[in-house]
């Protein structure tokens, strides 16, 4: 492989990057909106079932799309303990 494909092809890799990045930051994002929501209306922030629809969700994406599933686990492990944690500061469980 020429150095100049392999410079496109790290230069697509690094869009995808940004572009992940940007909907994780977007994710983020509306989890604060949830939380205020929750905060707003009493709704505890741990909720354990979404919490397994997520991980469901994720398994059957990577089961048809032949992405392994305890990767895409352990991936929303940390996504959703980033979240938690947002969450409990916006609803004040935690001191900021």
């Amino acid at each position: 492989m020429s150095d100049d494909r392999l410079e496109d092809l790290r230069a697509q890799l690094d869009r995808i990057d940004v572009r992940f990045l940007d909907v994780l930051r977007e994710r983020i994002e509306l989890c604060v909106r949830i939380a205020e929501h929750k905060r707003e209306h009493g709704v505890p922030m741990m909720q354990p079932h979404r919490i397994g629809i997520v991980q469901e969700r994720a398994e059957a994406y990577g089961r048809e799309h032949g992405v392994d599933t305890d990767f895409l686990r352990n991936l929303y492990d940390l996504v959703i303990a980033e979240t938690c944690r947002v969450e409990d500061l916006v609803i004040g469980n935690v001191p900021a």
